[in-house]
């Protein structure tokens, strides 16, 4: 199976670190022109940097945006009028008592994971279903299907996205534009590292052990016993990003290791 995105234009949220850089990384592999964008100007530069100097296969440029905002989609959509393809990658989580959610906390959730996935595929899904191609990809996770009792918040928006990117695929039905989502479980990235190392010291446990014990306690059906990696996360996203994936559409593809119970 060979995976050739030259020509293509793929857009990648929140894509200075974590899944993202390992989707817009693995894109750029497959000889696509990526766009990477974060909030800071430094965050991006060191991102494209490393992915530039990873491949030289596809091109990769970067924008400096608050994507969360109207105002930093606004200024996306000036630099990078067109794309082929939208990874909505940028989301936030944080663990609160359901009791304790106050209507700030589902906002903020809401505006950076949901509104700002909402808004991209609003501008960029018209030109792609007008040029007869495009594929709009949603970060979503098994809290969606799972949702945490220490982050209802997050599973709810989660599950938010989930549903937004069904309601495309039906919009676009018959247009050569797929829409999906795409369900990581606990996957290892920087902030996970750090998350673990607290965990850890919480519990006076070993930092090596933080994994399996976090597994133990929060996930228990786990069926690979560890967390992704960023990148096995990638390699389904880079798939569902290319022509092969043309007959995948309206669907939750699960990359989670097995978490959540059934055989749906």
């Amino acid at each position: 199976m060979i995976i050739d995105l030259t020509g293509k234009t793929a857009i990648v949220t929140g894509s200075t670190a974590g899944i993202g850089f390992a989707i817009a990384d693995g894109l750029a592999k497959a000889g696509a022109r990526v766009v990477v964008t974060g909030r800071t100007q430094a965050a991006v530069d060191k991102a494209v940097a490393a992915i530039k100097a990873g491949t030289t296969a596809g091109s990769v440029e970067g924008i400096a945006a608050d994507l969360a905002s109207p105002e930093g989609a606004a200024a996306l959509v000036r630099a990078v009028p067109q794309a082929d393809i939208l990874v909505n990658n940028l989301g936030i989580y944080g663990a609160k008592p359901l009791f304790d959610l106050e209507d700030d906390d589902w906002l903020k959730l809401f505006d950076v994971n949901v509104l700002s996935a909402a808004r991209l595929s609003r501008h960029y899904a018209p030109g792609m279903k007008d040029r007869g191609w495009g594929r709009l990809i949603f970060i979503s996770s098994e809290s969606a299907q799972n949702i945490p009792v220490e982050m209802v918040h997050y599973g709810v928006s989660k599950a938010a996205m989930q549903a937004l990117s069904r309601g495309y695929a039906k919009a676009l039905a018959g247009t050569g534009v797929t829409s999906n989502a795409v369900l990581p479980g606990p996957t290892r990235t920087d902030n996970v590292g750090q998350f673990l190392a607290d965990f850890a010291r919480e519990r006076g446990i070993p930092a090596e052990d933080a994994e399996a014990r976090f597994l133990t306690e929060n996930r228990p059906s786990t069926l690979i016993r560890r967390f992704a990696t960023a990148e096995e996360v990638a390699n389904l996203c880079v798939y569902v990003a290319s022509p092969l994936s043309s007959a995948t559409t309206g669907a939750a593809l699960r990359v989670e290791g097995g978490i959540v119970e059934g055989i749906g």
